[in-house]
């Protein structure tokens, strides 16, 4: 059966390296000029017409097959010895994210392969867009890259296999124009015994086991998952959790059961949780002293039109500082008060859309968006019970709303050690 992709040229790279991780690197790929959304009905036709005869084309005539281009790291055989040339060495192979980087020597990965007493060969997950094998010794190269130590190993690891769990569909993650990147929470004594900071600036910069522990499931990600900035990873800005994005929840601070045990894990578990998510967007709130006023201003942060939550739905995720948490519980709240609360009050009017949204929506979200009066309202996901609430930080009367990419769902797993 004949077989072609169409899309628009800003997506080329990506048809290219996915035709070829499928065993058919001459697939015909035909483009028409970015973009074709957000554009009147005329335009859009303007831009296929010409590549009609193109397509056409591409029915009727077979691509050549071949094997798969490599998926891997491509190894290491040729890079410099000298620790400055590596670094621009490592950017022209595609490899690296911008930061300096510790070469994988083969002592290197054999001593980071000390921290898990899996077999260097055995396969953790096969990495979309490139189907890359991730394998052991693949993943500790890459956390040899970034840094990490052999104690960090079981966390990596975990978080690899959760994000190839296809409810959270890593090919769009990966992929999408969309700013998201895994965020990586994690709960139980290895946070606490590895020292991954859930206090004070949790989210920014200071603590190596949250900076390593990130960077390295993102280079893993770009490494063998293909997903090259500018070429698969089509992010129209990104965001710096794309060099690392990984906490651990507060769980001394919290007045309620940490995230892993209300997924049904043990306070003794260690566990690793991955959302596709954007960056945090800060809540302030110095003058609330209730539970019902913080919920105003957390939903006042969290309901906006250019949210993709609104219509794809997901998982947003809330994270309440511990002076905030604190003011919830103080009459008694649970956690599951608080997000059926917010998810009430965080409604957005059908009437603030524009019309085109309205339209695109409406296809994609049939149930929310179609037939509605102006005034019937969205909520920032599909159920209450969606809305993530996690504590994490350290003094200070703020929090942070989460959104998500949406068509994607977080993933817990247990560490391994």
């Amino acid at each position: 059966m004949a077989c072609v992709v169409v899309g628009t040229d800003e997506f080329l790279p990506l048809a290219r390296a996915q035709s070829a991780a499928r065993g058919l690197p001459e697939l015909p790929v035909v483009t028409v000029p970015h973009p074709i959304g957000g554009i009147a009905p005329s335009v859009a036709a303007a831009k296929a017409e010409p590549v009609a005869a193109s397509v056409l084309r591409a029915l009727t005539s077979a691509p050549s097959a071949a094997s798969a281009a490599g998926a891997a790291t491509g190894g290491m055989r040729g890079a410099p010895s000298d620790l400055d040339e590596f670094q621009g060495w490592l950017m022209e192979q595609g490899w690296g994210d911008g930061l300096p980087a510790i070469p994988p020597t083969a002592e290197r990965v054999k001593r980071m392969l000390a921290g898990t007493r899996r077999e260097p060969e055995e396969i953790v997950a096969v990495v979309v867009p490139r189907l890359g094998r991730a394998t052991i010794e693949a993943v500790a190269a890459n956390a040899v890259m970034a840094g990490a130590l052999p104690e960090h190993m079981p966390v990596i690891l975990a978080a690899v296999e959760a994000l190839a769990d296809p409810s959270f569909n890593l090919q769009a993650v990966q992929t999408t124009t969309h700013p998201c990147s895994p965020l990586l929470i994690v709960n139980g004594p290895i946070a606490r015994r590895l020292g991954i900071n859930a206090a004070g600036n949790a989210l920014g910069q200071g603590a190596r086991a949250n900076a390593v522990i990130g960077r390295a499931v993102r280079l893993t990600l770009q490494n063998i998952g293909g997903a090259r900035p500018g070429k698969e990873d089509r992010a129209t800005h990104g965001h710096p959790g794309k060099y690392s994005y990984c906490v651990a929840e507060n769980e001394a601070a919290s007045p309620w059961e940490p995230l892993s045990v209300e997924r049904g894990f043990s306070p003794a578990d260690s566990t690793v949780t991955v959302c596709g998510s954007e960056a945090p967007h800060n809540i302030n709130d110095h003058g609330t002293a209730t539970p019902e006023g913080l919920v105003a201003t957390v939903a006042g942060t969290a309901a906006t039109t250019g949210s993709n939550n609104i219509y794809l739905g997901g998982e947003p995720l809330i994270a309440l500082g511990p002076e905030h948490a604190a003011t919830v519980a103080s009459r008694g709240w649970k956690k599951d008060d608080f997000r059926r609360a917010v998810w009430d009050a965080a409604a957005v009017p059908r009437g603030r859309f524009t019309s085109e949204n309205l339209a695109r929506f409406e296809a994609i979200y049939p149930e929310g968006f179609a037939d509605r009066t102006s005034a019937a309202v969205l909520r920032i996901s599909r159920d209450w019970r969606d809305i993530m609430v996690i504590v994490t930080g350290g003094a200070g009367k703020h929090s942070a709303f989460i959104p998500t990419f949406g068509a994607t769902r977080s993933v817990t797993r247990k560490i391994i050690e």
